[in-house]
């Protein structure tokens, strides 16, 4: 596969993580959204949870490697590739790295409380990262969010 059939892959999934990142706004949730794909199908999909669960760590990503290891039957998601609206903060980039995730795909950087500011060893060592994948809709999303909180 060359760059060009890649990429136009990685911006449709991360359409699809966006689908879930409006299903979080809809629900009033912080506006993230995630989906996990394996061999080119969408295998988990998710979205913040953590004000409808009353959870902090229903963050999307940890919902959609809960449902990724549920949907495989295993612990390990090496051939995976989870595409993230905004970039996953040190809670779940460590979970990242306990299912050794295949690849990160994220939009948005995350400034205030993305796993970079920690350090980027949060993810396993194999796990490939391609950052800024439409980052300025998940961006935007997230803007208008907090905009309208404050």
């Amino acid at each position: 596969m060359d760059s060009t059939e890649e990429l136009g892959a990685d911006e449709r999934f991360m359409t699809e993580a966006l689908k879930e990142a409006s299903k979080a706004l809809a629900r009033d949730e912080v506006p993230i959204g995630a989906v996990v794909v394996v061999n080119g199908k969408i295998i988990a999909r998710a979205h913040n949870l953590t004000e409808t669960l009353v959870d902090p760590t229903a963050h999307a990503e940890m919902q959609a490697i809960t449902a990724a290891t549920a949907a495989i039957g295993g612990k390990y998601l090496p051939e995976a590739t989870i595409y993230v609206t905004v970039e996953p903060c040190p809670m779940c980039a460590a979970a990242l790295y306990w299912a050794q995730m295949g690849k990160l795909v994220y939009g948005a950087h995350d400034p205030k409380r993305g796993y970079s500011l920690i350090s980027p060893a949060l993810l396993h060592p194999k796990t490939v990262v391609n950052k800024g994948v439409l980052s300025n809709q998940a961006a935007l999303l997230m803007k208008d969010f907090f905009r309208k909180k404050r």
